[in-house]
């Protein structure tokens, strides 16, 4: 090789490579997963445990109604924390604000086994995922120049971190509260939950420690000064309306996300109503060694490291094919099909165990729940990052973010509207629920594979 074509080579190498930045918020956003995840966990079953035993003697309803209040709060706030970071913050300063108030929620659920400290430790981590959640995610594009073919890339990469976070977060917090510091007493066990909010808290203070030693070296002056989009093409963008093809695509995704909302009220009961019947009715002991019910919330994340480039390589294998790819209604409406078969696999289960947790009748295998998990994911594999690429993809130049904005709310009016119904499971029993959430499921996911055509027609695109 020649001295030019080795100079060459060493060159599109260089392009090649993620700048170092990008490692640096993989780990600082793997630190904020395993702290939320961690903490999500131990939730439910930590609220519902009596207070003897070292929980806090809720019911299940209110204590599904506080979760789902909770999580649905965690969606709401990144809309008001980018927009102060935007104007007035700078995003490196919000990711630090929301690192130390996520921090401190945390320290607040394990300094005291009270509802006042609960309250102030959910109220400070909502307000915490407000100013890290949409901040650190954009400082991942703004490591790239416009039209970098890495970005791609990078954000799954990102992704990753997310879900090594997800994954890791449960057992250790599940280890510490229902194995290290489980402690059997004469009438009860005493469970360590707050030292699984600790370990929660700690992880969040090991983010902000990478990030505010390595950001100043790899990422210069990247996301310092606040956004001023004050310029005078995007004020004359702002000021052109609408053409009728941007209003149709804007019609699409507010149709798609409407569907989504259901989706997420179904998903979103895992660490929910899916971990109390889970912690209740599932026969959890393999070899001897009983499992942590807060280990059942890493399935997921294991399933989609396992499951995403096996999904992806299916696109790519359609989209190269004679027929050709599926429209995003097809793929979308799949994904809620596969979350509604994942609750008649839980039907089964019910059939066999009956749903009173005082008058069990026998215990449902670990493969139900496990096969639930699975058709889930699936299901988030085939519908998630398919709907946020159709939102990135046709949405109005000027309604982007707004968009974008209203898509990740989904999440947030599917945690409220699921924890409602869900609280309902006293009344109507395991098997109606899981009946209703699956069938709505299975039904609307048809529903939207018939809608498939024309909302493709609407958005005047073939293939997405």
């Amino acid at each position: 090789m020649s001295t030019h074509q080795a100079a060459a080579s060493n060159a599109t190498n260089r392009k090649d490579k993620h700048p170092p930045g990008l490692y640096v918020l993989f780990f600082t956003e793997m630190w904020e997963r395993f702290s939320y995840y961690g903490m999500r966990a131990m939730l439910v079953l930590y609220l519902t445990t009596a207070l003897i035993s070292g929980g806090l003697g809720f019911s299940e309803s209110t204590a599904l109604t506080v979760y789902g209040i909770f999580t649905g709060a965690c969606y709401f706030t990144p809309l008001l924390g980018g927009y102060l970071s935007d104007k007035y913050l700078g995003r490196r300063l919000a990711v630090t604000i929301g690192g130390i108030c996520i921090a401190i929620g945390n320290f607040a659920l394990f300094m005291d086994q009270t509802t006042t400290m609960l309250y102030t430790g959910l109220a400070f981590i909502i307000i915490g995922n407000g100013f890290f959640k949409p901040n650190v995610s954009t400082l991942v594009g703004d490591l790239y120049p416009k039209g970098d073919r890495r970005v791609d890339s990078a954000y799954t990469i990102f992704y990753m971190g997310i879900n090594v976070g997800s994954l890791f977060a449960p057992l250790v917090c599940g280890y510490l509260a229902e194995q290290l510091f489980k402690i059997p007493m004469a009438d009860t066990i005493l469970y360590g939950y707050k030292y699984a909010f600790l370990a929660s808290g700690i992880g969040m203070i090991i983010g902000q420690i990478i990030f505010n030693t390595l950001a100043p070296k790899y990422l210069g002056d990247i996301g310092k000064a606040p956004v001023r989009s004050k310029n005078d093409q995007k004020t004359a963008a702002v000021k052109t309306p609408l053409t009728p093809l941007e209003k149709q695509r804007t019609k699409v995704i507010l149709i798609v996300t409407c569907f989504v909302i259901f989706f997420w009220a179904g998903f979103e009961q895992a660490g929910g109503l899916l971990t109390l019947y889970t912690n209740q009715f599932v026969d959890k002991t393999i070899f001897g060694f009983e499992i942590p019910t807060s280990w059942f919330q890493s399935i997921n994340p294991l399933f989609i490291i396992i499951l995403a480039p096996i999904v992806s390589a299916l696109w790519l294998k359609l989209a190269r094919s004679k027929r050709g790819d599926l429209s995003f209604g097809v793929k979308m409406g799949l994904g809620m099909v596969l979350l509604g078969v994942g609750y008649m696999v839980l039907l089964v289960a019910v059939m066999q165990t009956g749903s009173d947790p005082n008058s069990v009748i026998s215990q449902a295998h670990i493969m139900f729940i496990v096969g639930t998990y699975f058709f889930h994911t699936l299901g988030e594999l085939f519908l998630s990052p398919v709907g946020l690429s159709i939102v990135n993809k046709i949405s109005p130049v000027k309604l982007t973010s707004l968009l974008m904005g209203v898509w990740l709310s989904s999440t947030g009016i599917a945690n409220i509207l699921g924890s409602q119904f869900a609280s309902n499971i006293k009344t109507l029993g395991y098997f109606n629920v899981f009946a209703i959430i699956g069938a709505a499921a299975i039904v609307l996911g048809l529903v939207l594979m018939m809608l498939s055509k024309k909302l493709s027609s609407m958005a005047q695109v073939s293939e997405l």
